[in-house]
């Protein structure tokens, strides 16, 4: 399927948390360990994708970034990774202080960089648009993925979150691009998705696993995006075939 309009992009903005940064699963598992629990890194994969889309779930209802919803989120894989229920609280708290001290989003997977670089090199504009806590540029540029973008807007410093128009608005105007021109990508369909089309922007699904059941284009990680955008018919210039 071919994603409209994509001849006359001029932009690519993304989401942050498990689009661009992922989960430590090591410092995570810190706190796994301490419960006598030794999760399987495989396994913890498809545990936390599940665990997303319930949180998704959660946020077509108007309920995504409340701290009992992602206090949800954290039980649920902590549950399934076979952590007890006499233990739940003391590994919940060892992660929100993990959390506080570092966000726990801070992992890169390998090639994003080079995807990056690829889409600036084809003339794309790069920004990042993340309901987050005020941190997201220092995670970006402790990750060494700060330098690419031109803008990031922090909801936590704007003062309007995902999926409201507001704050994809806000990055459109920082850099001068019109919402058609403009591509979204994001894990979160009701959040990202929805969220970027009611700007009026396309938008594209990271979808590692290919479950999500929504009607939209989709990629498995951000790593896709250049093959994904050459076999949609963008040159390397952006202009029109």
């Amino acid at each position: 399927m071919r994603l409209p309009g994509v001849n006359g992009l001029r932009g690519v903005y993304f989401d942050a948390g498990n689009t661009l940064l992922f989960v430590d699963r090591d410092r995570l598992f810190l706190a796994f360990h301490e419960a006598g629990v030794e999760p399987d890194g495989e396994r913890f994969e498809a545990i936390e994708y599940r665990a997303r889309q319930r949180l998704a779930r959660r946020a077509a209802e108007g309920s995504g970034t409340e701290a009992h919803v992602w206090a949800e989120y954290f039980e649920s894989i902590f549950r399934e990774c076979g952590v007890l229920e006499d233990r739940l609280a003391a590994v919940g708290e060892r992660v929100r202080a993990m959390h506080r001290e570092l966000d726990l989003w801070t992992r890169v997977l390998p090639g994003t960089p080079e995807a990056l670089d690829a889409l600036r090199a084809r003339g794309l504009r790069l920004g990042v648009i993340s309901n987050a806590d005020g941190r997201v540029a220092l995670l970006l540029e402790r990750a060494g993925l700060l330098g690419f973008f031109e803008t990031v807007v922090d909801s936590g410093l704007v003062g309007v979150e995902k999926p409201d128009p507001a704050i994809f608005q806000i990055a459109l105007q920082r850099l001068g691009i019109a919402p058609n021109q403009a591509l979204y990508v994001g894990d979160l369909y009701p959040v990202d998705v929805l969220g970027a089309r009611g700007a009026g922007m396309h938008a594209l699904l990271v979808d590692p696993l290919g479950e999500v059941e929504a009607t939209c284009e989709r990629v498995r990680t951000v790593t896709e995006l250049p093959s994904y955008l050459g076999a949609n018919g963008l040159n390397p210039d952006g202009s029109v075939p």
